[in-house]
């Protein structure tokens, strides 16, 4: 195990943090939430997220705890932070291809954020600018952003980059030659493709519902506008996909 992959754990784990952290409130005067009636394992979606940063951290914490004993241990001496008899954690394809998808998907929330916060009142998403939250809300003076960032290219790119961020932590800390699959809780073959997939796609019919709620919302808000948004920006999250 090399000191380059115990550093790009911890900036992985960093981006993530950053790009789960709700820049505002839930509540807040004039916010209202919507679409209240939704299945309850898709309403505690903030709260998952909050979940997967804590898992995301531990795992990052025991990756630099392998590392740390590696360096102090002899040779052939067991981790006591290992259940592996024969781990060989290193840098994979697999690992590479997912750490650059969190960092992409990082940027591509943070520039969401960053988008509506700047438009703030004078043209808000119907996340809403300074009032962009996790939960699925409104403010009374809420607005379409159509033409600034990611939103010129598709709808709601901001789970766009939260799907690249789940396919990336599964693909470099779910796949072989990490921690998880080496010496921790995957280490049953397939384990981690299963789990995976599995978040994956819990994070795809999140996203799917969210979407359709808020854009018949954005469509109560600003008919014409929204019509020609979605007929110029007619996908969700990936042009040309879906």
């Amino acid at each position: 195990m090399s000191l380059v992959r115990v550093i790009l754990i911890c900036i992985q784990a960093v981006c993530n943090q950053m790009a789960f952290t709700p820049p505002n409130p839930s509540i807040a005067p004039g916010v209202s939430r919507f679409n209240t009636d939704q299945p309850y394992l898709l309403q505690i979606a903030p709260l998952i997220a909050k979940l997967h940063q804590k898992l995301v951290w531990i795992s990052a914490s025991f990756e630099i705890l392998y590392y740390l004993f590696t360096l102090i241990s002899r040779p052939g001496r067991a981790s006591p932070v290992c259940l592996g008899s024969r781990p060989d954690i290193r840098l994979t394809p697999w690992f590479c291809i997912g750490w650059t998808a969190v960092i992409l998907g990082t940027y591509i929330r943070l520039d969401c954020f960053r988008t509506l916060t700047s438009a703030n009142r004078h043209n808000a998403d119907m996340a809403g600018g300074q009032f962009f939250t996790f939960d699925l809300t409104v403010h009374r003076e809420h607005k379409l952003v159509t033409d600034q960032g990611f939103y010129r290219y598709v709808r709601h790119p901001a789970y766009t980059g939260s799907l690249l961020i789940t396919a990336g932590l599964s693909l470099s800390h779910m796949t072989r030659g990490n921690w998880s699959t080496e010496c921790g809780p995957l280490l049953i073959p397939f384990s981690g493709f299963i789990i995976g997939s599995s978040w994956f796609l819990w994070t795809l019919a999140v996203g799917l519902s969210r979407v359709d709620a808020e854009d018949k919302e954005m469509r109560k808000l600003s008919p014409q506008e929204w019509d020609a948004w979605a007929r110029d920006v007619p996908w969700w999250f990936l042009p040309g996909l879906i």
